[in-house]
């Protein structure tokens, strides 16, 4: 197999660019603190994004939003490759004021999660180089605003400002698992904090926002752990931070979801090397 995956992250806005090529499958289901904008630029990617089932094309853009849990692989043996932004969330909102754009949250929906818009794709991809390619700032901060301009027409101003289906009960559950993230929580704990029984809160939790608990707490865990690795603290010791049992226990995980090891993260992102 011919599989590889290319990270850099600018320091200034926060934003990761990621070019990646597989073959077979890809990652396992998962989401973002971030929204996730990219193109694919060669091969046929299928992926499922919420409860829907997506085929992505040399050309398509792709539209995630904050939140959203994807997964991905490649149905023929030649692979795909994609070029993908990672927006993080505190940045879109301090763009989106100054360029007169709609606000731009977590709680902001795309109409459409591929879309055929040549220029929008055009606009992801130019953004994508900018920044991957390191190039000057004017070129950096050009291409952006024009990328946010063009994202803006593709947002359903009609979404809702809360997620649906949610009840009191279920977000006390999803914060308790937000405030002790790093600890040994179990089902006990979520039935004693929410009043709902242990043979109900799974599913409605599921149902309310699109996994289990212990999924959810492992997701939590993996945003939190690519924060800390992004800031160049040691695989070991985020491990511990953020609730995983060990370093090895982080690293099967971290693998399985963005298809590389912690260490390899920390080092795209801050080139400092691993001690010996």
């Amino acid at each position: 197999m011919n599989e590889w995956v290319d990270i850099r992250r600018d320091q200034d806005s926060g934003i990761e660019s990621i070019s990646a090529h597989f073959e077979g499958h890809a990652y396992d289901p998962h989401d973002h603190d971030e929204m996730l904008v990219g193109v694919t630029l060669q091969g046929v990617q299928r992926f499922r994004c919420g409860r829907e089932m997506h085929v992505s094309t040399p050309g398509r853009s792709m539209l995630i939003e904050p939140g959203a849990v994807h997964d991905g692989h490649a149905p023929s043996a030649s692979g795909f490759t994609y070029a993908m932004l990672y927006l993080p969330q505190d940045w879109l909102a301090r763009m989106a004021e100054p360029l007169g754009l709609p606000p731009i949250s977590r709680f902001s929906r795309f109409r459409h999660t591929l879309t055929d818009d040549v220029r929008l794709g055009s606009s992801i991809h130019r953004a994508f180089m900018a920044l991957h390619q390191g190039e000057g700032r004017l070129a950096r901060d050009q291409a952006l605003d024009h990328l946010l301009a063009m994202l803006s027409g593709h947002l359903d101003g009609a979404a809702a400002a809360v997620r649906p289906g949610s009840c009191e009960q279920l977000e006390r559950v999803r914060d308790l698992l937000h405030g002790r993230m790093s600890d040994d929580i179990g089902l006990a704990d979520l039935v004693a904090h929410s009043g709902i029984d242990r043979f109900r809160l799974s599913r409605q939790f599921k149902q309310a926002f699109g996994r289990t608990p212990h999924a959810y707490l492992v997701q939590l865990r993996l945003r939190a752990a690519r924060r800390l690795l992004a800031c160049g603290r040691e695989p070991a010791q985020v491990a511990i931070d953020v609730g995983f049992a060990d370093q090895s226990h982080l690293g099967r995980w971290f693998q399985r979801v963005y298809r590389m090891s912690p260490a390899a993260y920390r080092r795209a992102c801050t080139n400092v090397l691993d001690r010996r």
